[in-house]
């Protein structure tokens, strides 16, 4: 990885430009989850502890290139302030002579990088502008990486730059996971089409050992195969792509694992009555709505023999039972190998979260990534232009 570290920058009286990711969810007036707020904050420490003065960047929302004033970044200084137990200086209209004003141990946030079309039209002008206001550009938002704005890709080549804590390690998770794995490697991949991860799908046969496909694009799997699948949801016109991918997977040598039973109902509703079987004996009236014991027992077989996992998307619709008990039994067993030090475990996207968090088991994987499209196109084999910027 070419990119520097802020051990590698000087720090000391510079101002340093940092682009943060706190677009947090907000009820009553106040931050309900602050964990993307908490983890920004070993980065902002450590530029002061070197000497630097951060200066705060960040989109909020979706304000369309102008003004919202409910989009204020302002908003986010009482959490901002309480994470990082001292002073927040928020400044509207910045130029680098009100940032020169600011005693060194200062903390700023400037205003909402996307009240301006320049910013998501990464307009050279705007890049050079935010470069004007600081000496050195630390990107420590993975999750906005994966965008080519002023922000996060313009200004990087115009100033000397760098990855914050929370970037680089992100950044060393992912390489770990599928830069330079421990094999063999597993991947899990669920969620409700196969449409939305085909480019996700195609990178991973190439470059893991073992490829579960869970969720409703299991079932287009299925389907493709001449299985009946009734009224599950199912892309009955991508059944053509489905058996690419597996002729695709076949060639590279990764084993594709399929659900091995069914967990079938008549209605999409908690507790409704259901029952498991065969995958091919799924009734025209019913519904694959999660895959069934047997099936997680293969999984889990094929974990204790591998190295490193890498999840995204659930095993079948985790959000109401029964129909959440694959997923969390695969994770519980992901869990437990993780915290033996037996798997290196990295997931990512936001149903895969909540689904790891309803199952308990996040807090023992290797890492979680909050980072959704982001860590999304990075497992599709995408270059980010925001860590390409960082490359030296």
């Amino acid at each position: 990885m070419g990119w520097k570290s802020l051990d590698d920058m000087d720090l000391k009286g510079k101002r340093v430009l940092v682009r943060v990711d706190i677009n947090v969810p907000f009820e009553n007036g106040q931050v309900s989850d602050t964990t993307r707020i908490d983890r920004i904050v070993p980065t902002i420490n450590d530029i002061l502890a070197a000497g630097g003065t951060p200066i705060l960047m960040a989109h909020f929302g979706r304000p369309k290139g102008k003004p919202v004033p409910e989009m204020s970044l302002r908003i986010t200084l009482p959490a901002l302030e309480a994470a990082l137990g001292r002073r927040v200086t928020f400044i509207e209209k910045p130029s680098r002579e009100a940032i020169n004003a600011m005693p060194y141990d200062s903390v700023v946030l400037l205003e909402n990088t996307r009240f301006t079309p320049m910013e998501e039209a990464n307009d050279p002008a705007m890049a050079k502008f935010l470069a004007s206001l600081g000496d050195v550009y630390c990107n420590d938002a993975f999750s906005a990486a994966h965008r080519a704005h002023a922000s996060t890709e313009g200004v990087a080549h115009l100033l000397p730059s760098c990855a914050g804590r929370l970037m680089a390690e992100e950044l060393g998770a992912l390489d770990q996971a599928l830069g330079t794995p421990q094999r063999p490697v597993v991947a899990v991949v669920g969620g409700a089409k196969v449409s939305t991860k085909l480019d996700l799908l195609g990178n991973l046969v190439s470059k893991v050992d073992h490829l579960v496909i869970g969720g409703g694009m299991a079932n287009t799997f299925l389907a493709a195969q001449g299985i009946n699948v009734g009224k599950s949801l199912c892309e009955h016109d991508l059944a053509d792509t489905a058996r690419d991918i597996l002729k695709k997977a076949e060639a590279a040598g990764c084993e594709v694992i399929l659900p091995r039973d069914i967990v079938v109902a008549r209605e999409f509703k908690a507790n409704a009555a259901s029952e498991t079987l065969a995958p091919d004996a799924c009734p025209a009236d019913a519904m694959i709505l999660d895959a069934g014991p047997a099936t997680v027992a293969y999984i889990a077989e094929v974990l204790e023999k591998a190295k490193t996992l890498v999840w995204n998307g659930p095993l079948g619709a985790f959000e109401i039972a029964p129909f959440d008990a694959a997923t969390n039994a695969a994770a519980a067993k992901a869990a437990e190998l993780s915290r033996a030090g037996k798997l290196i475990s990295v997931a990512g996207g936001g149903d895969t979260v909540a689904a790891l968090n309803q199952a308990g088991a996040a807090k023992d994987f290797t890492y979680i990534s909050t980072a959704g499209g982001a860590f999304l196109e990075w497992m599709e084999g995408k270059v980010l232009p925001g860590v390409a910027a960082l490359d030296a």
